[in-house]
């Protein structure tokens, strides 16, 4: 294809999305080589006008780390711990109640339960740990906690576990209002040597895709997205986005795709990998919402951009995700999450209004059969009418 060609693609993708029609793979492609980056703001910001509006929403969680343990070792991770490393810890019933009951008390509706993958397939002292808790998985471990904040704190859980099964995903649907499950990328490449997932096994995309698939199946909502600056290409990056789209034309059920930028940290395999610039994200970002289109919620962690956060905005999301007024973000400790004052200001100063949602998307609220009675029941008592946070 030629330079030529390839700019009247560009063109005509860009006139196609801003009436909707979406954008195939090839014509992200194209947009990618050749599309100056304003003119890609400018059709992701009006894309995301016609879905969304001027609202931008985020949501008030407590971040509780369930289990630092992790049987994957990724480049880029400072969260996972092995036993006997200073931070490796399994959260027992009282302490989960206990952050759980701390966040509720500061005024938060969401308990965004993350932890690593599968600790117990590799380690001892994780088998060991459940054991002494009742269980010999720590899925069904995850699965009893989400219901002991639900019940005893009225918060609505999140779970972000990893790799799930079909048995897992219906136990969690008893007591979570959405599931999360970040794709990353479809690129088996990354799995090589001396890239960030060579030593990762739950970092198979194929697992990874059928988790999402297995929840679709189920009506549970989802939270999946892409992590970039990994070493992966921006063709992996629209790959990997398309693929999420086409699971979601499919079942529906996927309520946000997160763009999460890699951030580097002296302690991890990769301390001296380049971080992806502010431009690259924003062009990531409009390309998603291209491709997403207009109803798709998109979001960009504000704490992953410091203090040019609210540059995102002009990439096309309308969700900053969960902030918390408790605790750090455990997966990026070194990035603050910005006060929601000033997430406020900076949001309302572009001209769109900052509205506080649940860890269910308002479009999912009205969806009997995507929660269940229990859940339902401590919704109800959250939602507004409009079906943001009351």
């Amino acid at each position: 294809m030629t330079y030529g060609t390839t700019t009247r693609k560009a063109e005509t993708a860009l006139e196609g999305a801003r009436r909707e029609q979406g954008v195939s793979r090839e014509d992200a492609l194209a947009l990618a080589e050749v599309a100056r980056l304003d003119e890609l703001l400018e059709a992701a910001s009006a894309v995301r006008q016609q879905g969304k509006g001027n609202t931008v929403s985020f949501s008030k969680k407590v971040f509780i780390p369930l289990t630092t343990l992790c049987r994957d070792y990724c480049g880029y991770c400072t969260f996972r711990k092995d036993p006997g490393q200073p931070g490796a810890h399994f959260m027992t019933p009282d302490e989960v109640f206990a952050l759980a009951e701390q966040g509720r008390r500061a005024g938060c509706k969401e308990a965004l339960v993350s932890l690593g993958d599968q600790p117990e397939r590799i380690f001892p002292e994780a088998r060991e740990f459940l054991k002494r808790q009742g269980y010999a998985r720590t899925l069904d471990y995850l699965a009893a906690m989400c219901e002991l904040v639900l019940d005893g704190t009225g918060l609505l859980p999140h779970a972000n576990p990893g790799v799930m099964d079909g048995p897992a995903l219906d136990k969690l649907k008893d007591s979570n209002a959405s599931v999360g499950l970040m794709l990353e990328n479809v690129s088996v490449r990354l799995m090589g040597d001396g890239l960030p997932h060579a030593d990762a096994p739950d970092k198979v995309p194929s697992l990874r895709l059928r988790t999402i698939e297995e929840a679709g199946k189920r009506a549970i909502a989802f939270t999946t997205g892409i992590l970039i600056g990994i070493g992966e290409t921006m063709e992996e990056r629209i790959d990997s986005l398309v693929a999420i789209r086409a699971m979601h034309e499919k079942y529906g059920h996927i309520q946000e795709v997160i763009v999460q930028n890699f951030r580097a940290k002296a302690d991890i395999p990769m301390a001296n990998h380049p971080e992806p610039s502010l431009d690259d994200m924003l062009r990531t970002l409009a390309l998603a919402r291209l491709i997403l289109g207009a109803h798709m919620n998109l979001q960009a962690p504000p704490n992953l951009s410091y203090e040019d956060f609210p540059r995102l905005l002009d990439g096309g999301i309308n969700d900053w995700g969960g902030i918390s007024p408790v605790t750090k973000d455990f997966i990026n400790p070194e990035a603050a999450w910005p006060q929601i004052a000033r997430l406020e200001k900076e949001t309302e100063a572009r001209g769109f209004v900052l509205r506080e949602r649940l860890a269910l998307y308002p479009e999912f609220v009205s969806r009997e059969n995507f929660l269940s009675p229990c859940v339902r029941k401590r919704l109800n008592a959250l939602a507004a009418s409009d079906g943001f946070a009351n």
